[in-house]
């Protein structure tokens, strides 16, 4: 099939690249996909479905062992690790042959090949033997775990994040005994905790003294108590120096605010963030330009500098205000592939996107945190509620965390909303549909709560900046 021409040849077959496909073939276009691993990409294959399987997966064992009431014993359930591991594989199998690989082939107009795709100066794509011609090109390649430069590194056998994948020579198919992270985001704090309540003793390394110093400053504090409270070791302001094998492991030499020391474990897990998968491309040869770290630049209606070229997902990295994350790729591939095949034109908004972080306590937001409405010119003002006022929390004995509303004090409008606690990542969505809709503080208060839930939380916030919340009765405003 050499020289096969398509409306649109998309690089990659993740969530990104199979929504612009799709909104392709509905305008009745035809559709050329390419993937360099595994169909899906990376959040089916070995991101979002594996981590959060085994995140609920740890959670149960935990729970079990660790009982919040009183008059129910805890009791210690045995973990299989490989047969978890065999379990979460026949669900990834399960849902990429459901959501994928069922909806492309035949007689329909996408068709999917299999290679490391390369961009020539013609505009057309190399796939192994096959050259693909399009109307135009929308590259949605993802990214990889990015590998920071550390001395011995490249030395001593290490996991990545892929770890979680079906792909034999890099899935883990036994929990170590030990565990050593490097690195304190997302990925890390997520793994972190699962293997720790599978049992491995963690330690994890952040460069940083505050973990998830981006967030709201008592982000980083309540994860750390928690974590602390389980006997997950953090390590905060640790400059890894260098690393070496050893007959039972791996040993890493880092230096912390009151020294140096030495931290030993029988594997050693780099999560130190994302690179973009733009490097091997050919961008240059077709004019499209990307920034410092790599990820492509586009505008608005992401266009990439060659206006034939679209890109998409996590290759973008924040331009535009995006994020690195399923939904955004996903809601953007379809508003790339209409763009690129002559639908009136749309631009992004990348204004109200929430994120969360699925630990326990679950760690979500939306919106600008008070740090950021500060830097954007706002005359801000915000109130932070912990937990153990909100009655559901206290109910069900978690009280771990806080919620946080910040204000425009000019107008009442809500800018943004951090919650650190039980099912975060659920309630986080009627913070981002008020902040679609420009809502002000006393929209939450004049909500009506269903009473007790997490989701209350929200109402008793905004109501702390009218009163001491403190001496509320029930679900009294």
């Amino acid at each position: 099939m050499a020289g096969s021409r398509f409306d649109l040849v998309v690089l990659g077959s993740g969530s990104a690249a199979f929504a612009a496909s799709l909104r392709a073939a509905e305008m009745g276009k035809t559709v050329a996909m390419t993937e360099s691993r595994v169909l899906g990409g990376t959040c089916v294959n070995r991101g979002c479905l594996p981590s959060k399987n085994l995140i609920e997966a740890a959670r149960v064992a935990w729970d079990a062992g660790h009982p919040r009431f009183g008059g129910i014993a805890g009791a210690s359930l045995p973990v299989d690790f490989s047969r978890l591991v065999v379990q979460k594989d026949e669900i990834i199998e399960q849902y990429r042959d459901r959501k994928y690989e069922s909806i492309i082939g035949g007689d329909r107009a996408i068709s999917v090949f299999e290679g490391v795709a390369h961009l020539n100066p013609d505009l057309t794509v190399s796939v192994g033997d096959e050259v693909l011609a399009g109307e135009n090109v929308l590259i949605a390649t993802g990214t990889r775990p990015q590998i920071v430069d550390i001395p011995g590194l490249d030395d001593v056998p290490y996991l990545t994040s892929d770890l979680l994948g079906t792909e034999p020579a890099l899935e883990l198919r036994e929990a170590p005994a030990s565990l050593i992270i490097l690195g304190a985001g997302y990925v890390a704090l997520e793994l972190g905790q699962l293997f720790h309540r599978l049992g491995t003793h963690v330690t994890i390394l952040s460069r940083s003294l505050e973990i998830l110093h981006t967030f709201e400053p008592e982000t980083g504090a309540a994860v750390h108590e928690a974590f602390a409270g389980e006997g997950i070791e953090v390590l905060a302001g640790a400059r890894v120096r260098s690393v070496r094998g050893t007959a039972d492991g791996v040993e890493v030499d880092l230096s912390l605010v009151d020294g140096d020391t030495t931290r030993a474990a029988e594997r050693l897990l780099v999560a130190t963030g994302r690179a973009p998968n733009s490097d091997h491309l050919g961008l240059d040869a077709v004019g499209v330009a990307t920034d410092e770290w790599g990820y492509i630049k586009v505008d608005e209606y992401l266009r990439t500098a060659n206006p034939r070229v679209y890109a998409v997902g996590d290759v973008i990295g924040a331009n535009q205000g995006s994020q690195l994350a399923t939904p955004v790729g996903a809601h953007d591939g379809g508003i790339a592939a209409a763009n690129a095949l002559g639908a009136e034109l749309r631009a992004v908004d990348h204004s109200v996107v929430p994120r969360a972080i699925f630990i326990e306590p679950q760690v979500a937001v939306v919106g600008l945190n008070n740090r950021e409405a500060n830097e954007a010119g706002y005359r801000c003002s915000c109130r932070t509620v912990p937990m153990s006022l909100v009655p559901r929390a206290a109910a069900i004995r978690d009280t771990k965390g806080f919620v946080k509303m910040v204000r425009d004090a000019d107008t009442d409008r809500v800018l943004g909303v951090t919650m650190v606690g039980r099912e975060a990542s659920e309630v986080i969505h009627e913070a981002a549909m008020a902040l679609r809709l420009d809502a002000r503080v006393q929209d939450f208060v004049d909500m009506i709560h269903i009473y007790p839930t997490m989701a209350e939380a929200l109402k008793i916030v905004a109501l702390s900046f009218f009163k001491d919340v403190s001496k509320l009765s029930c679900c009294a405003e």
